[in-house]
């Protein structure tokens, strides 16, 4: 993995370009729409981790944290369910823009997400994910609680969950 890159939060400008590498990561059923990620950044941008190398962002990972213990479904149409002293921070999408993929910057920014998580003393983390990713979540930790209740864009989905206290 090339060195040179900065994990940063999001801010309002970058809406575009994250808005661009979500339709580029996920299929459309499941992809969050522009007007989605204004609504989340105006909220909660903060819980937006963004790796950028040479002034692009080629990686993010973003979520609410809440005190729900589960993720939901409404979770990402309603950004007003974000409790900033909430126990868990939620994870709604990790993604590398395709030219970059498996070269460690999904990792990296996960990572950074994490450890934000535990200097923020959240009890965990939790996200969804699709059952060939399973894996990839357990060598970070997440483990597999089984298929989840989210029917988010109409696929099956496994609910992983990184408890840190």
């Amino acid at each position: 993995m090339e060195n040179k890159y900065t994990i940063r939060h999001a801010k309002l400008a970058d809406l575009d370009e994250i808005t661009n590498l979500e339709q580029l990561c996920f299929p459309e059923k499941e992809a969050a729409s522009k007007a989605a990620f204004f609504e989340r950044l105006s909220v909660y941008a903060e819980h937006f981790l963004l790796l950028e190398r040479e002034g692009h962002i080629i990686s993010m990972v973003n979520g609410m944290v809440t005190t729900q213990k589960d993720l939901a479904d409404e979770m990402y149409h309603d950004a007003k369910l974000h409790t900033e002293q909430g126990d868990w921070q939620m994870i709604f999408g990790v993604e590398t823009h395709p030219e970059y993929q498996s070269k460690g910057y999904a990792a990296a920014v996960l990572n950074a997400m994490i450890e934000e998580a535990r200097q923020q003393n959240r009890l965990g983390v939790v996200l969804t994910c699709k059952e060939e990713l399973i894996p990839y979540y357990e060598r970070f930790g997440f483990v597999n609680e089984g298929v989840s209740v989210s029917e988010h864009g109409e696929a099956v989905w496994y609910q992983m969950r990184m408890k840190l206290y």
